[in-house]
C-alpha cells in the first residue's frame, strides 16, 4: 500500500525508533482496511466508531480483548497518520484531534511489577536443564536486558576479556556497556562451547550465525522464543508469581539498589535515559520493606 510506505518514510524522517516505524503503520493499515473511504471524508464519528471497535476486537496474539495501552497505541497511530496527511495537504481537518478534544482518554492502569526475591532467582537457576537456559536467565537477570535487546544481541557483542556485554541498539537507539559477573561469564562461555556449537551443527542451511543465542536449528532466538523458554523453566519450580522476561529486569534493578549501588549506576546498567525511570525501583523496594515489616509486626502480636 503506497500510502503506508510513505507514512513509514515520514516516521523515519522524524526520527522515530525502529519498533515504532514498524508498529504504527500496522495500526493505520487496519483502520484503512476497515474504513474504505477517502481520507478527506473521514469524520470524528468514524474515529469514535473505530475506537469502539478496537475496544471489542479480540486479541489476535492471545486470549481476551486488547489492553488499554494497546488501544491508546492505535489511536496514537491514527493521530500521527492524520497529522502527516494534514501536513501534506491531503486533508483539510484532523478527525482524530476533533474526536479526542471531545473525549478524554483514560490513562491505562499500570500493571503491578512482579519482583522475584534472590531466593526465587536461585530457584530458577536450579531449575535450568542446560547452559543455554542458564545463559538466557543471565541475559535478562544477570545483565538486565530488554527482550528486543536480547533478540538483537550478537556473539561479537560479548567481550570476555573485559567482562563487558555491549548493547548496540537499546531503547531509543541508546548504546551501553553492561558488566558481566564471573557467574554470568561462565554461563555464556559454557553455552557457546556446548549448546551453541551443537546448534550450528544441526543447521542444514545458511543462516545468520552472528546471533548469540540460537535455537536448535541454528537460527537466532526470537523474543517470543525467549518468553516460552522462561515459562518452561518457571514450570519446573513452585514459584506462583506471574513472571515475564521483563520481571527479571525489574528484579535485578531492585536487587542492585538493595545491595547499595547508586541510582546513577542502575540507570546506566539498565540503559534508562532519565533518572526518573530508575527511581520507580526505589518505590518498589520501599513498598516491599513496608510489607515485610507489617507481616513481622503481625507475627509478633501476642
Amino acid at each position: 500500500m503506497e500510502i503506508i510506505d510513505q507514512f513509514k518514510a515520514y516516521l523515519t524522517q522524524l526520527g522515530y525508533g525502529t519498533t515504532t516505524v514498524y508498529m504504527l503503520p500496522i495500526c493505520v493499515a487496519e483502520f484503512i482496511n476497515r474504513h474504505q473511504k477517502p481520507f478527506n471524508e473521514i469524520e470524528a464519528s468514524d474515529i469514535a466508531a473505530y475506537h469502539d471497535y478496537i475496544k471489542q476486537r479480540p486479541n489476535k496474539r492471545g486470549y481476551g480483548a486488547l489492553s488499554e495501552s494497546y488501544i491508546r497505541h492505535h489511536l496514537y497511530a491514527l493521530k500521527v497518520f492524520f497529522t502527516y496527511l494534514l501536513e501534506n495537504e491531503q486533508i483539510e481537518r484532523h478527525p482524530v484531534q476533533a474526536y479526542l478534544s471531545s473525549f478524554k482518554l483514560s490513562k491505562p492502569r499500570s500493571k503491578a511489577r512482579e519482583i522475584l526475591t534472590k531466593t526465587e532467582i536461585e530457584l530458577l537457576y536450579q531449575a535450568t536443564m542446560n547452559y543455554k537456559e542458564k545463559a538466557v536467565l543471565s541475559l535478562f537477570y544477570g545483565c538486565g536486558l530488554r527482550r528486543s535487546e536480547a533478540a538483537q544481541l550478537r556473539i561479537s557483542d560479548l567481550h570476555f576479556n573485559s567482562r563487558l556485554l555491549y548493547v548496540r541498539s537499546g531503547k531509543g537507539g541508546k548504546r551501553r556497556a553492561v558488566p558481566m559477573s564471573k557467574k554470568v561469564q561462565h554461563h555464556f562461555e559454557k553455552y557457546i562451547e556446548i549448546e551453541r556449537v551443537q546448534a550450528l551443527k544441526n543447521t542444514k542451511e545458511m543462516v545468520n550465525q552472528k546471533a548469540f543465542i540460537l535455537n536448535q536449528n541454528g537460527h537466532p532466538m526470537s523474543g517470543s522464543s525467549y518468553a516460552r523458554l522462561l515459562k518452561e523453566i518457571l514450570a519446573r519450580t513452585n514459584i506462583k508469581k506471574h513472571i515475564t522476561l521483563h520481571c527479571l529486569r525489574h528484579s535485578i534493578a531492585s536487587h542492585l539498589l538493595e545491595s547499595g549501588l547508586s541510582l546513577e549506576y542502575v540507570r546506566d546498567f539498565l540503559g534508562h535515559k532519565h533518572l526518573e525511570s530508575t527511581q520507580i525501583y526505589t518505590r518498589i523496594k520501599n513498598k516491599q520493606l513496608w510489607s515485610i515489616n507489617m507481616k513481622t509486626n503481625q507475627n509478633m502480636k501476642p
